[in-house]
């Protein structure tokens, strides 16, 4: 089958140093752009993190420091992947709590400006969690009965979560073959951020969802505590949280000035 689009959706699957949004680096990025004509552009390169990658993350993924001495870093990559995504969805396995947060970090420390306002998102894994609860290799078996012999290969991992989503769809009646229904049926918690510090209420207004001003909403935190955005911005929080909070007080203000 072929997916209903109105505009290109880019799957893609992130190997990295690590999972902490903030500190690790991506080593691997496969990007899948299937167009709404069914017409699909394939894109695998090699990343030098420039940090070193740990031994226990090399035995999961098989890349090594050596295999990426001499690759190009992300921010000698990051133009020519922002011209393939950028009139794009984005469709991923957890993308929405891992590797859509990652590739903004990656992103905004190459300065090159990122944000989900003009796309949607389609996390793959949501919706076999909520349908099958399994893992991406039990998921291909389960719905194309095929062995993902090449699991944690990024590539290998694309092309299944695509193969994976379109059998969703062909399986289940209630998934709509439309990606604006697959993104809100695979989103979580409505969050402002990525990384999930800022989250919005009932009224679409955003709060903070940790610490001492849990639930409160940030433009009265700001106001009434205007020291606490200076330690917000140089804690350890990913970059796009704080564009996120920067773009909320700079709204604000200018708000006072209408």
């Amino acid at each position: 089958m072929q997916l209903n689009l109105t505009k290109p959706i880019c799957f893609f699957d992130l190997e990295t140093t690590g999972v902490n949004i903030s500190s690790d680096r991506i080593v691997e990025i496969s990007i899948l752009k299937v167009h709404p004509d069914g017409k699909e552009e394939r894109y695998t390169r090699l990343v030098n993190p420039t940090i070193p990658i740990p031994a226990e993350v090399t035995k999961i993924h098989g890349i090594t420091d050596a295999d990426v001495a001499d690759k190009p870093t992300f921010k000698e990559l990051a133009k020519e992947i922002h011209n393939l995504i950028k009139d794009s969805d984005l469709g991923g396995f957890n993308s929405n709590r891992f590797d859509i947060p990652l590739l903004a970090e990656e992103m905004l420390r190459a300065e090159v400006d990122f944000d989900m306002k003009n796309r949607m998102s389609v996390d793959v894994q949501t919706i076999f969690h909520k349908m099958e609860q399994r893992t991406l290799v039990a998921a291909y078996k389960f719905y194309c009965d095929k062995n993902l012999d090449d699991a944690h290969s990024a590539e290998a991992d694309t092309f299944a979560t695509y193969e994976v989503l379109k059998a969703q769809i062909a399986k289940y009646d209630e998934l709509e073959n439309d990606t604006k229904f697959l993104a809100e049926f695979s989103s979580r918690k409505k969050f402002a951020d990525f990384a999930g510090f800022l989250i919005y209420n009932k009224e679409g207004e955003e709060c903070f969802s940790f610490g001492k001003h849990k639930g409160k909403r940030v433009v009265d935190v700001l106001e009434t505590e205007p020291g606490y955005f200076g330690w917000l911005l140089n804690a350890d929080f990913p970059l796009y949280t704080k564009k996120v909070l920067t773009s909320i007080k700079l709204r604000s203000f200018n708000n006072k000035l209408d």
